[in-house]
């Protein structure tokens, strides 16, 4: 199984991710796990991803995409994976697509999940105050969502054009989420 998992930040990605890919028996994928594993490291990938995460911005392609491609690579990937976070760009959807070919394989689905901004900010700052996270302050939270709209929700059109799209309601009790996503993957075969 080769899943794609997109949603804004705050919708539930991470979590579903962990379920849903243990469920496959393939490995998530997120690049904010590595992202944020890099910056706990002090890498020098990890201070240049903290500028732009700091802002609210998207790490660049060109970053991104040489990670992601390191990771599909690796053994464990190799009877499917589970993205979490990418790709975020049109661009990356190329990329992506490129390294798929050269896997000689391709997606089974890209599950959307669908929240309301305003109950993703308040997830976001009580998260915020839990984990002590310095990058989601409101206006933080609030760029993020303005630059998923911007950049990540046209790839929902391209992955629904193609067929592969899956939505499902984020917002609910995780098992009732996770059910969802489970119930609209079987469907769409």
């Amino acid at each position: 199984m080769r899943l794609i998992l997109m949603g804004p930040p705050g919708a539930g990605k991470g979590t579903q991710a962990k379920v849903v890919a243990e469920h496959f028996g393939v490995p998530a994928i997120s690049t904010g796990d590595i992202f944020r594993a890099n910056v706990a490291g002090r890498t020098e990938l990890g201070q240049e991803a903290q500028r732009y995460m700091d802002a609210g911005e998207y790490v660049p392609d060109e970053i991104t995409n040489a990670m992601v491609r390191d990771r599909v690579n690796l053994p464990d990937a190799e009877p499917g994976f589970l993205l979490d976070g990418y790709p975020r760009t049109l661009a990356q959807v190329d990329e992506l697509d490129d390294m798929l070919a050269e896997l000689g394989t391709k997606l089974d689905a890209a599950v959307s999940l669908a929240a309301d901004q305003d109950e993703l900010v308040k997830r976001l700052l009580k998260r915020a105050e839990v984990e002590g996270r310095t990058d989601d302050t409101e206006e933080v939270i609030r760029r993020r969502q303005e630059v998923y709209n911007e950049q990540t929700a046209p790839l929902i059109k391209v992955y629904d054009e193609r067929g592969l799209l899956v939505e499902v309601d984020g917002i609910g009790e995780v098992d009732t989420v996770t059910q969802r996503i489970f119930d609209a993957l079987e469907t769409q075969d």
